[in-house]
């Protein structure tokens, strides 16, 4: 009697089947095929050109004067800068951190201690306080002063006096050279 002799392929393995590759490579390509397609609309969430420009600025010291303020625009807000005087350093530094409503002593609020950095926003409403040009009122520390509810701030630009619950806010800045700083 003659055997019979199967000529069937032998069973696959369940996860090899041409069906399985099919719907493998059918999802790569859906997905790939869906990142392209909403890439567009992801993109244009990006900031503009324009508006990457204005993220930092480059601020020329050479030609402020000690006892000088200038004011600068960073970001549509206006920073200012003060070239200060000894007697203002000194005054900064002496300042009881005890008696401050925002503690912070001057050093942790400038780099080189001659150059003052602060965003000229009052943190009381956003007013921009008095101080910057020559016969503006500096309030009682000698610093800013914002007339709108009378916050006073100290030559470090710290709330001293008034409503105002925060200091002047520092900006990241750094020193390119030593006479040319970059905001932001």
């Amino acid at each position: 009697m003659a055997e019979m002799v199967s000529t069937s392929p032998p069973p696959r393995d369940e996860g090899e089947t041409r069906r399985d590759f099919l719907l493998i490579a059918t999802g790569a390509v859906a997905a790939v095929g869906t990142g392209l397609a909403i890439w567009p609309f992801v993109d244009s969430m990006n900031p503009a050109a324009d508006t990457l420009a204005l993220a930092s600025t480059g601020v020329n010291l050479s030609p402020v004067q000690v006892g000088q303020r200038i004011t600068v625009v960073w970001r549509g807000k206006p920073v200012f800068i003060d070239h200060r005087p000894p007697a203002e350093i000194k005054s900064a530094e002496d300042v009881d951190l005890a008696v401050l409503v925002d503690p912070q002593p001057d050093s942790q609020r400038v780099e080189k201690p001659e150059w003052l950095i602060v965003v000229g926003v009052c943190t009381h409403l956003g007013c921009i306080p008095l101080g910057q040009k020559t016969g503006e009122p500096r309030g009682d520390y000698g610093g800013w002063f914002c007339p709108c509810h009378g916050s006073h701030y100290d030559t470090s630009g710290r709330i001293r006096k008034g409503p105002a619950p925060k200091n002047l806010m520092v900006p990241p800045y750094e020193f390119t050279d030593a006479t040319t700083i970059k905001i932001g």
